[in-house]
């Protein structure tokens, strides 16, 4: 069984007892946090996705602990210039175990068929009327074309 959760901006595909680094969340280490934002949920027999999240479903995880991730550093040059500028930093992160992936009944997924299946009540039987009268549609008079005549040079 595994989930797709949305942490702090970022999506992860997570399963029972597996530890994932995610950016720093508040919170001691050892406390249990409860993730809602789930966009999809496979138990091997029924896929459930989310329109954008499931309803009632929830992963618990564990904080295991909050650490610095790998340096990155940015360096800027431009040639023959003098311009040398290096900066750096180091990522908070917080790495957690997930407990446990749960679901409440499908009642969000009953409700989106029955709405698919319903059609909407409009004007469908109603003819739209033409705004172009007919007499002066057929009334339209012919142009006139205009023919010049080539004037003639004196020598």
């Amino acid at each position: 069984m595994y989930a797709i959760v949305e942490i702090s901006g970022q999506q992860f595909k997570v399963e029972k007892d597996q530890k994932i680094f995610v950016n720093r969340l508040a919170g001691n280490e050892g406390d249990k946090v409860s993730l809602k934002d789930i966009l999809l949920i496979d138990d091997g027999k029924k896929i459930d996705v989310g329109s954008p999240k499931i309803a009632g479903a929830e992963v618990k995880a564990k904080l295991v602990k909050h650490i610095k991730g790998d340096k990155v550093v940015v360096f800027k040059k431009k040639r023959r210039k003098g311009y040398r500028v290096k900066n750096g930093h180091r990522s908070a992160l917080t790495e957690i175990e997930i407990l446990d992936i749960s679901r409440k009944s499908s009642i969000s997924s009953k409700k989106v068929d029955s709405e698919k299946t319903t059609k909407p009540k409009g004007k469908s039987g109603l003819k739209k009327k033409s705004t172009v009268n007919k007499k002066s549609a057929s009334a339209v008079s012919e142009k006139k074309v205009v023919i010049k005549k080539e004037s003639k040079k004196k020598d």
